[in-house]
């Protein structure tokens, strides 16, 4: 098992440092979706199939390596595919892709976390167990948490694969609609800060509150109700 975990562990960075080392950031910026726009609509035209495949399997490898340039990606979908298409593409592919990088951290790191600081983090796992989807509904609704982190630091916990998948892809559904609309209107955007607007963050906040504290209220009428 532990030789296992060493030669998954050199071969996600060998990933990664292979996207680096080839450059191959430079095909996911605004710009260069700006410039190949039109030639990537006249490939997709011509191979509907084969650019939907190809797109879904580049963004879960993007996601599930937390390589830089899911935004672009999703902004991709909307420009190629259009917003209905676009939506379900990534709606699976980013969930699929963050579950993966889910499993490779609580595969990697969790028990070696666990271990050494089990003590410490039993207030966190309890909680986890308890309110987890919650919480991570929050966290996925809020952009301002980095996608890669959440799936990071959400593998070391004890909360359900399944869980995790089902309240990543409802948590993220609403930005991600957001983004790919975002790209179906490519032509206005001149930046990504163009996107997200600080009422539209806060919009988001309060939509991910809202189900722990009704949670918490629902919880308090019955605490009341069982003491009378």
């Amino acid at each position: 098992m532990k030789n296992l975990k060493v030669w998954l562990a050199l071969a996600v960075l060998a990933l990664i440092a292979a996207f680096f080392i080839l450059d191959l950031g430079q095909y996911l910026s605004l710009d260069y979706l700006k410039q190949k726009h039109q030639t990537i609509l006249d490939y997709y035209a011509a191979n509907k199939v084969l650019t939907i495949a190809v797109f879904f399997s580049g963004y879960v490898l993007a996601t599930a390596l937390s390589l830089p340039g899911a935004v672009i990606l999703t902004l991709a979908a909307g420009a190629i595919f259009g917003l209905v298409t676009g939506l379900i593409i990534v709606s699976f592919a980013s969930t699929l892709g963050a579950t993966l990088a889910f499993l490779l951290s609580r595969f990697l790191f969790r028990d070696t976390v666990q271990n050494k600081f089990g003590n410490q983090l039993e207030t966190i796992n309890r909680g986890v167990r308890e309110e987890g989807a919650f919480y991570l509904f929050t966290l996925r609704l809020i952009p301002a948490f980095p996608f890669f982190a959440v799936n990071l630091l959400m593998g070391l916990t004890p909360i359900k694969t399944t869980v995790y998948a089902i309240a990543s892809q409802l948590g993220m559904l609403p930005g991600t609609a957001v983004f790919v609309n975002a790209g179906n209107q490519l032509s206005k955007i001149d930046s990504l800060s163009d996107i997200l607007s600080p009422s539209l963050i806060a919009a988001f906040a309060l939509l991910g509150i809202f189900p722990i504290v009704a949670k918490k209220l629902v919880d308090l009428y019955k605490k009341r109700n069982a003491v009378t």
